[in-house]
């Protein structure tokens, strides 16, 4: 009897310089979804996606639409019986690239320098989509997938999903499955397999504060009209106290505990301060005593300023009072806490601190849970697993600071768990210029997806 795990893995290893080109093209596709004047990328991803389905001959492919960007559906029905049916997510949208000055090779020109392929989308998260299709394509190649497979493809993860909750709601019979497989977190480093556990949720907010009718003349008015831009900047440095906790009331009301059980496996990471200084270049970290980094990256929540704007800032100089001024401002919650409760807390903040020389308007752009997976259950422990046989080591159990809404959207419409895993690394730049995906540790990712398959084999 033929050992298809094996062949599969010998089949991605003959493939794989085909398999990067196929990545290369695929991020050729400027796919940001936040911009209308790439609405047409958009599409020509979602196609791209379909494509590679179609050509891997899986069933019941659908390109299906949105209030916003579609969605790219596809089907593996395998004859094994009782085998469990995995749901795949993944997106192709990507992020805005600017400042595109800042680039060393074009945004959307891929470009591999020593082991490292240099793009935007190349580790969030076209690399990953591809790594899972990858896979399959081996598995299919030199036989019968032990499992059912669906595949989700949204188009507007790096907008917050606004349109995929309701999707999934309306398709729950189409989606139905055992649990779902979420490529969409990352890898402590890159001789560190991970699976994440645990993702913050998001609470994303813009503040407008406003004074005078018009800009004035600060040798004329100033002193005597309120500046909006120091009264905002005043606002939002109250928001902290000296220890670096949030200080808007009940904020911190719903915060789940840490056990002791659970500090302790923290701790054994390999993710201390130097880990921190280095990843960021900070002189030094910041945030509240208590606790450690890795702690307040991913059990305790935050609030921060994401951009601030008001009046002149250009080159040279202009003595303006200005009008108005605006931030944003996003907190990042934990298990418990709700993004609706935190906006009313906010509100109230404002209420409670805003002077009488101002008005203010807080607009609620964008919301999502945190979630938290079965660190014991049937998927976790076939990742755990192939990921063992691929590092030959133990995989690594983290919370991660950042948000995948579909996470706790999967669990509250679907009533499944997520598998959370992915082969991005810390200085993969996600969001920033010069984004990179380490090629070795995507080539591994390939090759664990496939014994997560097989890992289900009965």
């Amino acid at each position: 009897m033929p050992d298809l795990r094996s062949e599969a893995l010998r089949y991605a290893k003959e493939n794989n310089s085909r398999f990067l080109e196929e990545l290369n093209d695929f991020l050729t596709i400027p796919s940001i979804s936040t911009d209308p004047g790439h609405a047409a990328d958009v599409e020509e991803a979602a196609n791209w996606v379909a494509n590679k389905f179609e050509k891997l001959n899986l069933v019941n492919i659908k390109i299906l639409p949105t209030g916003g960007h579609p969605v790219v559906y596809a089907e593996l029905n395998t004859s094994v019986p009782d085998a469990p049916t995995i749901l795949v997510y993944g997106h192709y949208d990507v992020q805005p690239a600017e400042p595109l000055e800042l680039w060393t090779s074009g945004a959307f020109e891929p470009e591999q320098r020593g082991e490292n392929l240099y793009a935007r989308g190349a580790s969030d998260m076209k690399g990953q989509v591809c790594a899972t299709i990858n896979a399959l394509e081996a598995v299919l190649e030199v036989g019968a997938s032990p499992v059912n497979i669906k595949f989700l493809i949204e188009g507007e993860e790096e907008i917050g999903s606004p349109n995929l909750a309701e999707f999934i709601s309306k398709n729950q019979d189409l989606l139905a499955c055992d649990f779902a497989l979420n490529p969409d977190t990352g890898m402590i480093g890159a001789d560190n397999p991970t699976i994440t556990y645990a993702l913050r949720g998001l609470a994303y907010f813009e503040v407008r504060v406003e004074g005078p009718d018009h800009d004035l003349h600060s040798g004329i008015y100033g002193g005597v009209v309120h500046n909006p831009a120091q009264a905002l900047c005043e606002l939002i440095a109250g928001m902290h106290d000296e220890n670096g906790s949030v200080t808007l009331t009940g904020y911190y009301d719903r915060v789940r505990s840490l056990e002791v059980e659970e500090r302790n496996q923290l701790s054994e990471l390999p993710m201390d301060e130097e880990f921190y200084r280095k990843q960021t270049g900070a002189p030094v970290l910041w945030g509240e005593k208590e606790y450690s980094p890795v702690e307040r990256v991913g059990a305790r929540p935050t609030l921060e300023v994401n951009g601030i704007y008001s009046g002149f800032i250009g080159e040279g100089s202009k003595t303006v009072l200005p009008s108005w001024a605006m931030a944003k401002i996003s907190m990042r919650l934990v298990p418990d806490q709700d993004p609706d409760e935190v906006h009313q807390q906010l509100i109230s903040y404002f209420e409670e601190n805003a002077p009488d020389t101002i008005k203010f308007e807080i607009k609620y752009l964008v919301g999502s849970p945190a979630s938290i997976s079965d660190r014991n259950s049937e998927g976790v422990k076939a990742m755990q697993d192939a990921m063992e046989r691929v590092w030959s080591k133990k995989p690594l159990f983290r919370r991660e600071g950042g948000t995948v809404p579909v996470v706790d959207m999967f669990s509250g419409i679907l009533n499944i768990d997520s598998v959370n895993c992915g082969f991005s690394l810390p200085d993969d730049n996600a969001h920033s210029p010069n984004e990179k995906l380490h090629l070795p540790t995507w080539t591994r990712g390939i090759d664990t997806i496939i014994h997560f398959i097989y890992n289900f084999e009965k």
